[in-house]
Protein backbone atom coordinates (compact mmCIF):
# COMPACT_ATOMS: atom_id res chain seq x y z
CA UNK A 1 0.00 0.00 0.00
CA UNK A 2 1.23 3.34 -0.74
CA UNK A 3 0.58 5.33 2.55
CA UNK A 4 0.93 9.11 3.66
CA UNK A 5 1.54 9.43 7.23
CA UNK A 6 1.02 13.25 8.79
CA UNK A 7 3.14 13.59 11.61
CA UNK A 8 0.74 16.20 14.00
CA UNK A 9 3.21 18.31 16.13
CA UNK A 10 3.86 15.87 19.14
CA UNK A 11 6.59 14.27 17.31
CA UNK A 12 8.93 16.94 16.63
CA UNK A 13 7.75 19.06 20.00
CA UNK A 14 5.13 18.29 22.89
CA UNK A 15 3.92 21.75 24.29
CA UNK A 16 6.38 22.85 26.82
CA UNK A 17 9.12 21.48 25.96
CA UNK A 18 12.21 23.77 24.94
CA UNK A 19 12.52 24.52 20.59
CA UNK A 20 15.90 22.85 20.60
CA UNK A 21 17.19 20.64 18.08
CA UNK A 22 18.35 18.41 20.78
CA UNK A 23 14.49 18.22 21.81
CA UNK A 24 13.38 17.66 18.36
CA UNK A 25 16.09 15.31 17.60
CA UNK A 26 14.61 13.03 20.96
CA UNK A 27 11.04 13.24 19.82
CA UNK A 28 11.90 11.87 16.14
CA UNK A 29 13.77 9.08 16.96
CA UNK A 30 11.08 7.67 18.69
CA UNK A 31 8.57 8.99 15.93
CA UNK A 32 11.05 6.97 13.25
CA UNK A 33 10.57 3.69 14.83
CA UNK A 34 6.80 3.76 14.33
CA UNK A 35 7.34 5.11 10.64
CA UNK A 36 10.22 2.44 9.95
CA UNK A 37 7.54 -0.75 10.76
CA UNK A 38 5.14 1.00 8.51
CA UNK A 39 8.37 0.49 5.66
CA UNK A 40 9.05 -3.11 7.24
CA UNK A 41 5.69 -4.25 6.79
CA UNK A 42 6.09 -3.92 2.87
CA UNK A 43 4.38 -0.56 2.67
CA UNK A 44 5.74 2.52 0.38
CA UNK A 45 5.33 5.60 2.55
CA UNK A 46 5.25 9.53 2.06
CA UNK A 47 5.79 11.32 5.31
CA UNK A 48 4.58 14.79 6.19
CA UNK A 49 5.01 16.94 8.96
CA UNK A 50 4.21 20.65 11.07
CA UNK A 51 6.39 23.53 11.52
CA UNK A 52 4.61 26.27 13.14
CA UNK A 53 6.67 27.14 16.22
CA UNK A 54 9.78 26.56 14.01
CA UNK A 55 8.86 28.91 11.24
CA UNK A 56 7.64 31.27 14.27
CA UNK A 57 10.64 31.01 15.93
CA UNK A 58 12.75 31.80 12.64
CA UNK A 59 10.71 34.86 11.75
CA UNK A 60 11.12 36.04 15.43
CA UNK A 61 15.11 35.08 15.02
CA UNK A 62 15.27 37.32 11.33
CA UNK A 63 12.96 40.23 13.00
CA UNK A 64 15.63 40.39 16.02
CA UNK A 65 18.08 41.04 13.54
CA UNK A 66 17.07 43.08 11.32
CA UNK A 67 13.54 43.77 10.59
CA UNK A 68 13.63 45.17 7.68
CA UNK A 69 15.60 42.30 6.03
CA UNK A 70 13.79 39.80 7.24
CA UNK A 71 13.01 36.69 5.41
CA UNK A 72 8.82 36.40 4.02
CA UNK A 73 7.01 33.31 5.47
CA UNK A 74 7.45 31.46 2.47
CA UNK A 75 10.94 31.32 2.40
CA UNK A 76 11.11 30.32 5.95
CA UNK A 77 8.89 27.86 5.10
CA UNK A 78 11.20 26.11 3.05
CA UNK A 79 13.78 26.52 5.72
CA UNK A 80 12.16 24.43 8.15
CA UNK A 81 11.08 22.02 5.31
CA UNK A 82 14.89 21.50 5.10
CA UNK A 83 15.58 21.80 8.77
CA UNK A 84 12.94 19.22 10.03
CA UNK A 85 13.24 16.79 7.12
CA UNK A 86 16.84 16.53 7.72
CA UNK A 87 16.29 15.01 10.90
CA UNK A 88 13.53 13.21 9.90
CA UNK A 89 15.49 11.77 7.70
CA UNK A 90 18.63 10.94 9.52
CA UNK A 91 16.37 9.09 12.14
CA UNK A 92 14.53 6.94 9.70
CA UNK A 93 17.44 6.00 7.83
CA UNK A 94 18.91 4.93 11.25
CA UNK A 95 15.91 3.16 12.27
CA UNK A 96 15.66 1.32 8.81
CA UNK A 97 19.37 0.43 9.49
CA UNK A 98 20.31 2.13 6.26
CA UNK A 99 18.79 -0.25 3.95
CA UNK A 100 15.93 2.17 2.16
CA UNK A 101 16.93 5.05 0.21
CA UNK A 102 14.95 8.29 2.37
CA UNK A 103 15.40 11.65 0.77
CA UNK A 104 13.59 15.16 1.76
CA UNK A 105 11.83 17.24 -0.97
CA UNK A 106 11.28 20.83 -0.70
CA UNK A 107 7.59 21.09 -1.75
CA UNK A 108 5.43 24.22 -3.20
CA UNK A 109 2.17 23.81 -2.69
CA UNK A 110 0.02 25.94 -5.02
CA UNK A 111 -2.63 28.28 -3.26
CA UNK A 112 -5.57 31.18 -4.97
CA UNK A 113 -4.37 34.35 -4.11
CA UNK A 114 -8.02 35.64 -4.03
CA UNK A 115 -8.26 32.90 -1.19
CA UNK A 116 -10.28 35.06 1.90
CA UNK A 117 -7.87 33.97 4.41
CA UNK A 118 -5.29 36.40 4.02
CA UNK A 119 -8.11 38.69 4.97
CA UNK A 120 -8.75 37.21 7.91
CA UNK A 121 -5.42 34.92 9.32
CA UNK A 122 -5.97 32.23 11.70
CA UNK A 123 -2.84 29.85 11.62
CA UNK A 124 -1.29 29.67 14.63
CA UNK A 125 3.09 30.20 14.55
CA UNK A 126 5.42 30.92 16.89
CA UNK A 127 5.89 30.20 20.43
CA UNK A 128 3.42 31.37 22.98
CA UNK A 129 3.11 34.56 24.96
CA UNK A 130 0.77 36.40 27.80
CA UNK A 131 -1.90 38.65 26.52
CA UNK A 132 0.30 41.61 27.36
CA UNK A 133 3.35 40.19 25.62
CA UNK A 134 1.59 39.02 22.66
CA UNK A 135 -0.28 42.18 22.25
CA UNK A 136 3.28 44.08 22.67
CA UNK A 137 4.80 41.96 20.25
CA UNK A 138 1.71 42.43 17.83
CA UNK A 139 1.79 46.46 17.95
CA UNK A 140 5.75 46.31 17.44
CA UNK A 141 5.96 43.71 14.83
CA UNK A 142 2.82 44.53 13.06
CA UNK A 143 1.64 41.05 13.74
CA UNK A 144 -1.74 39.49 14.43
CA UNK A 145 -2.55 37.78 17.54
CA UNK A 146 -5.23 35.13 18.53
CA UNK A 147 -5.75 33.02 22.36
CA UNK A 148 -4.66 29.64 21.77
CA UNK A 149 -6.03 28.22 24.89
CA UNK A 150 -4.80 30.21 27.74
CA UNK A 151 -2.11 31.45 25.80
CA UNK A 152 -1.42 34.22 23.00
CA UNK A 153 0.08 33.31 19.65
CA UNK A 154 0.78 34.90 16.11
CA UNK A 155 -1.58 34.25 13.51
CA UNK A 156 -0.94 34.25 9.83
CA UNK A 157 -3.17 33.48 6.82
CA UNK A 158 -3.87 30.05 5.89
CA UNK A 159 -5.22 29.44 2.50
CA UNK A 160 -6.57 26.31 0.88
CA UNK A 161 -4.07 23.90 -0.86
CA UNK A 162 -5.34 23.26 -4.64
CA UNK A 163 -1.86 21.70 -6.18
CA UNK A 164 1.18 20.13 -5.95
CA UNK A 165 3.22 21.52 -8.45
CA UNK A 166 6.05 19.01 -7.46
CA UNK A 167 4.24 16.37 -7.94
CA UNK A 168 6.13 14.95 -10.56
CA UNK A 169 9.49 14.47 -8.87
CA UNK A 170 7.94 12.59 -5.88
CA UNK A 171 6.28 10.24 -8.01
CA UNK A 172 9.68 9.99 -9.89
CA UNK A 173 11.28 8.86 -6.29
CA UNK A 174 8.77 6.45 -4.83
CA UNK A 175 8.81 4.65 -8.41
CA UNK A 176 12.55 4.30 -6.94
CA UNK A 177 11.50 2.90 -4.01
CA UNK A 178 12.60 5.88 -2.25
CA UNK A 179 10.74 6.95 1.08
CA UNK A 180 9.67 10.53 0.59
CA UNK A 181 9.65 13.17 3.58
CA UNK A 182 7.64 16.33 1.71
CA UNK A 183 5.39 18.68 2.32
CA UNK A 184 6.63 19.84 5.39
CA UNK A 185 4.49 22.25 7.24
CA UNK A 186 2.04 22.19 5.03
CA UNK A 187 4.77 22.84 2.02
CA UNK A 188 5.96 26.07 0.34
CA UNK A 189 3.31 28.47 -0.17
CA UNK A 190 2.81 30.16 -4.24
CA UNK A 191 1.11 31.43 -6.36
CA UNK A 192 0.87 30.78 -10.20
CA UNK A 193 0.75 34.21 -12.20
CA UNK A 194 -0.72 35.41 -15.41
CA UNK A 195 2.36 34.23 -17.19
CA UNK A 196 2.21 30.91 -15.69
CA UNK A 197 5.29 31.04 -13.53
CA UNK A 198 4.95 30.18 -9.79
CA UNK A 199 5.50 33.08 -6.69
CA UNK A 200 5.69 33.18 -3.11
CA UNK A 201 3.19 34.42 -0.61
CA UNK A 202 3.04 35.58 3.13
CA UNK A 203 0.79 32.54 4.57
CA UNK A 204 1.76 29.02 6.19
CA UNK A 205 -0.68 26.27 4.79
CA UNK A 206 -2.53 23.55 7.12
CA UNK A 207 -0.87 20.60 7.25
CA UNK A 208 -3.74 18.27 7.46
CA UNK A 209 -5.27 19.88 4.25
CA UNK A 210 -1.88 19.41 2.44
CA UNK A 211 -1.60 16.17 3.66
CA UNK A 212 -4.85 15.22 2.05
CA UNK A 213 -4.66 16.44 -1.00
CA UNK A 214 -0.81 14.99 -1.05
CA UNK A 215 -2.93 11.25 -0.51
CA UNK A 216 -5.25 12.19 -3.18
CA UNK A 217 -3.51 13.24 -6.04
CA UNK A 218 -0.76 10.92 -5.42
CA UNK A 219 -3.80 7.67 -5.47
CA UNK A 220 -2.47 7.12 -2.00
CA UNK A 221 -4.31 3.96 -0.48
CA UNK A 222 -4.48 5.62 2.89
CA UNK A 223 -3.63 8.54 4.82
CA UNK A 224 -2.63 8.42 8.43
CA UNK A 225 -2.97 11.11 10.52
CA UNK A 226 -0.33 10.53 13.51
CA UNK A 227 -1.33 12.50 16.86
CA UNK A 228 -0.73 12.02 20.79
CA UNK A 229 -4.21 10.98 21.42
CA UNK A 230 -5.37 7.49 20.59
CA UNK A 231 -8.65 8.10 18.87
CA UNK A 232 -11.20 10.83 17.81
CA UNK A 233 -13.49 11.42 21.16
CA UNK A 234 -17.40 11.66 20.57
CA UNK A 235 -18.64 13.97 23.66
CA UNK A 236 -14.55 14.94 24.20
CA UNK A 237 -14.20 15.93 27.60
CA UNK A 238 -17.52 14.54 29.24
CA UNK A 239 -18.69 12.18 31.45
CA UNK A 240 -20.14 10.18 28.34
CA UNK A 241 -16.62 10.61 26.69
CA UNK A 242 -15.86 7.51 24.07
CA UNK A 243 -13.25 6.58 21.83
CA UNK A 244 -14.32 5.79 17.99
CA UNK A 245 -13.56 3.06 15.98
CA UNK A 246 -14.52 2.70 13.11
CA UNK A 247 -17.15 5.17 11.63
CA UNK A 248 -18.10 6.19 8.30
CA UNK A 249 -17.71 9.16 6.27
CA UNK A 250 -21.38 10.37 7.23
CA UNK A 251 -21.07 9.52 11.19
CA UNK A 252 -17.83 11.80 11.25
CA UNK A 253 -19.45 14.69 8.99
CA UNK A 254 -22.28 15.08 12.19
CA UNK A 255 -20.06 14.99 14.79
CA UNK A 256 -19.64 17.92 17.07
CA UNK A 257 -15.98 19.08 17.62
CA UNK A 258 -15.26 22.50 19.75
CA UNK A 259 -13.08 24.72 18.30
CA UNK A 260 -9.03 23.21 19.27
CA UNK A 261 -10.33 20.07 18.75
CA UNK A 262 -10.08 17.09 16.27
CA UNK A 263 -12.41 18.87 13.90
CA UNK A 264 -9.93 20.35 11.35
CA UNK A 265 -8.17 16.19 11.56
CA UNK A 266 -11.28 14.42 11.08
CA UNK A 267 -12.74 16.90 7.59
CA UNK A 268 -9.40 16.21 5.88
CA UNK A 269 -9.81 12.37 6.28
CA UNK A 270 -13.28 12.73 5.53
CA UNK A 271 -12.41 14.58 2.53
CA UNK A 272 -9.28 11.97 1.58
CA UNK A 273 -12.14 9.15 2.68
CA UNK A 274 -14.55 10.37 -0.23
CA UNK A 275 -12.29 10.07 -2.53
CA UNK A 276 -11.86 6.49 -2.77
CA UNK A 277 -8.76 6.30 0.44
CA UNK A 278 -8.89 4.95 4.30
CA UNK A 279 -8.01 7.50 6.79
CA UNK A 280 -6.97 6.63 10.22
CA UNK A 281 -6.42 8.94 13.17
CA UNK A 282 -4.95 8.04 16.26
CA UNK A 283 -1.43 7.87 18.01
CA UNK A 284 2.33 7.76 16.62
CA UNK A 285 3.05 4.77 18.14
CA UNK A 286 -0.08 2.84 16.62
CA UNK A 287 0.57 3.41 13.14
CA UNK A 288 0.64 0.11 12.13
CA UNK A 289 -1.90 -0.85 14.44
CA UNK A 290 -4.18 1.61 12.94
CA UNK A 291 -3.33 0.51 8.93
CA UNK A 292 -4.38 -2.86 10.11
CA UNK A 293 -7.59 -1.55 11.39
CA UNK A 294 -6.29 -1.76 15.31
CA UNK A 295 -6.54 0.81 16.53
CA UNK A 296 -7.47 4.76 16.18
CA UNK A 297 -10.25 5.95 14.75
CA UNK A 298 -10.93 4.93 10.83
CA UNK A 299 -13.21 6.76 8.43
CA UNK A 300 -14.25 4.98 5.15
CA UNK A 301 -16.96 6.33 2.73
CA UNK A 302 -19.65 3.66 3.88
Amino acid sequence: MLVVAALGGNALLMRGQPLTAEAQRNNVQIAAQSLAALVRAGHSLVITHGNGPQVGLLALQGAAYNADEAFPLDVLGAQTEGMIGYIIEQELENALEHDRPVATLLTQVLVELNDPAFLKPDKFVGPVYTQAEAESRAAAAGWHIAADGPHWRRVVPSPRPVEIPDLRVLKLLLDRGVVVICAGGGGIPVVRLEDGSLMGVEAVIDKDASSALLAAQLGADALLMLTDVEAVYEDFDKPSARPLADISVAQARQLVMPAGSMGPKVKVACDFAESGGFSAIGRLQDALAMLERQAGTRITLA
